[in-house]
């Protein structure tokens, strides 16, 4: 038996973790199995992800199906029938929960819903179909719907040999656990149950298995990773006392974490955590507590605030927050609050998304406690709701594009807080700002620096030479060319007589192969300069330096 598993990315960068898991159960559970995997992006040609398919000439193939790469999956099962005998397999939390819509495509064999380590491998050595957990198919004109299997042991670990030899540097996935100690309606992390977490030594034997593997960020996928303080707490130890001893030092963990969960002891421990080594994306969804009791989630704003301005000031760890527009009972002016309360924790990254109605998400499946128009297509994505309707989404839409290039790239830090801190409102500011630009050119960076001061210079509240000034030492330090465009240089021989001061005192002397750059201020008498040497892994700046002329 000869079987292929297949998994279509979203950019090449990304490693699947699910087929490697699949790997690891039939080399558990069947290693008489001869398997293969295959894996491509949804940005490259079907027909040349098809040839790679069909050369492993395999008697089953199986695809691991998102939201992101179903109508890819589906073009290449469609192409496939016509071409081989293979059965087709779709495991996924796409499929897992319409399993009814999916075998009315004829060009599917089976689903395998829920975790599939066992039940794939089982499915491929010809066990009884009534014997499998999970496994849906069609019986004559009848569909045989399985609920998602849950998993009564550890997983098989997914990294065999041919992960390794596949990942390129690409960023690693890793899990400690499965499930999810929390209910949110529109998330599928708690709908098998609660949280179940895998043996520490273990994971802590994989931790450095992939921190040794040539990649430099290790993501971990446990839904709420710290819903274990004490292992949590373990963990974190683990990573600090092993950093640049049993792994390198230029490899970063990213974890999603619960906020309010983190005691003082943990910020204690991560206080000691070496610059850039650790990353946290934290879900706030929303500041409004009608909203979050409808989604069935509890927010203690005071100690999540609280939290969340504790770890940006440890100024070690990069903080991503998340929104989420279109969530029951948070209309355009509650959302406007949420953002401004968000944007005012100073976290390095927010990023505010559209709520995406799941395949077996209680939101969409009770839809009376949500009235709303979504995309029928993946990504599902809400249109409009009762409280925000579409024309207001389409605003918000426009104004997350200027926002990840302002603020998210943190290529304009001190520019966002200046207008910010001048202007008020920043929900406002960069709503009209989005506005201002729509008939305008501001694709390139030189260009939407040209926009950002042409638009913000002519407001009373702002100075013309002081937005000058934060625009070129934000350009200075997030640009390791060391350029700025014409319109923000000021031309004056001081700029060379100040750049040989600095190379004639040992202190300022610039060390040998870096690129040096400098800057007049006009604001004030100062100038800036930036030695391109290193840059710092969680501000994403080099470091610059700020002198009185």
């Amino acid at each position: 038996m000869k079987v292929t598993i297949c998994a279509i990315n979203s950019k090449y960068i990304h490693s699947s973790l699910a087929p490697w898991c699949l790997a690891g159960g039939l080399e558990k559970y069947a290693n008489e199995i001869e398997y293969s995997v295959v894996e491509g992006t949804i940005n490259e040609s079907v027909d040349d992800v098809l040839g790679r398919i069909v050369a492993e000439n395999s008697e089953i193939i199986g695809f691991c199906t998102y939201i992101w790469n179903k109508t890819y999956v589906y073009s290449l099962c469609k192409k496939l029938k016509m071409l081989t005998n293979a059965k087709i397999v779709l495991g996924g939390p796409e499929v897992s929960y319409n399993v009814q819509e999916v075998l009315t495509n004829s060009d599917i064999d089976y689903i395998l819903s829920g975790e599939g380590e066992i039940s794939f491998a089982q499915l491929c050595q010809g066990v009884n179909k009534n014997e499998i957990k999970g496994l849906c198919y069609r019986k004559g004109n009848e569909i045989i719907v399985s609920q998602p299997c849950v998993l009564e042991e550890d997983p098989p670990s997914p990294y065999v040999k041919r992960y390794f030899e596949q990942l390129n540097g690409r960023i690693a996935y890793i899990e400690t656990s499965r499930g999810c100690p929390f209910s949110c309606t529109f998330c599928l992390s708690g709908r098998c149950g609660g949280i179940r977490f895998f043996d520490l030594e273990e994971s802590q034997k994989r931790i450095l298995a992939l921190a040794n593997s040539g990649t430099k960020t290790v993501k971990f996928i446990d839904r709420t990773f710290n819903a274990s303080r004490s292992r949590t707490k373990r963990i974190f130890n683990f990573l600090i006392d092993n950093y640049g001893v049993a792994f390198p030092r230029d490899i970063c963990f990213h974890f999603e974490i619960e906020c309010e969960l983190l005691d003082d002891e943990t910020i204690e421990i991560l206080k000691k955590a070496p610059i850039g080594l650790f990353q946290f994306e934290i879900g706030i969804q929303s500041f409004n507590e009608k909203t979050l009791n409808a989604i069935n989630r509890k927010a203690n704003f005071e100690k999540l605030t609280k939290t969340v301005k504790a770890l940006v000031a440890l100024e070690n760890i990069h903080i991503h927050i998340d929104l989420i527009a279109g969530l029951p009972y948070e209309d355009y002016d509650s959302f406007e609050n949420s953002f401004n309360t968000a944007y005012n924790l100073n976290a390095h990254m927010l990023q505010f998304g559209f709520l995406k109605m799941l395949h077996g998400a209680d939101i969409r499946e009770n839809t009376q406690n949500h009235s709303c128009e979504y995309s029928k297509e993946p990504p599902y994505e809400v249109i409009s709701t009762e409280w925000l309707p579409k024309e207001k989404m389409e605003i918000m839409h426009t104004c997350e594009d200027i926002f990840d290039r302002m603020y998210n790239s943190q290529r304009f830090k001190r520019t966002c807080k200046y207008i910010t801190e001048a202007l008020g409102n920043p929900f406002k500011i960069f709503v009209d700002f989005a506005d201002f630009l729509k008939d305008k050119n501001a694709k390139s960076l030189d260009e939407l620096t040209y926009q950002i001061y042409s638009y913000f210079s002519s407001k009373s509240e702002i100075s013309k030479d002081k937005l000058r000034d934060m625009l070129v030492i934000d350009r200075l330090a997030t640009n390791r060319m060391g350029t700025i465009p014409e319109f923000l240089k000021i031309h004056s021989p001081l700029t060379k007589q100040l750049l040989n001061e600095l190379e004639k005192d040992e202190k300022t002397k610039k060390p040998k192969s870096v690129k040096r750059a400098l800057s007049l201020l006009s604001s004030m008498r100062e100038y800036v300069y930036v030695d391109y040497l290193d840059m710092n892994s969680v501000t994403k700046e080099y470091r610059l330096y700020q002198k009185n002329i």
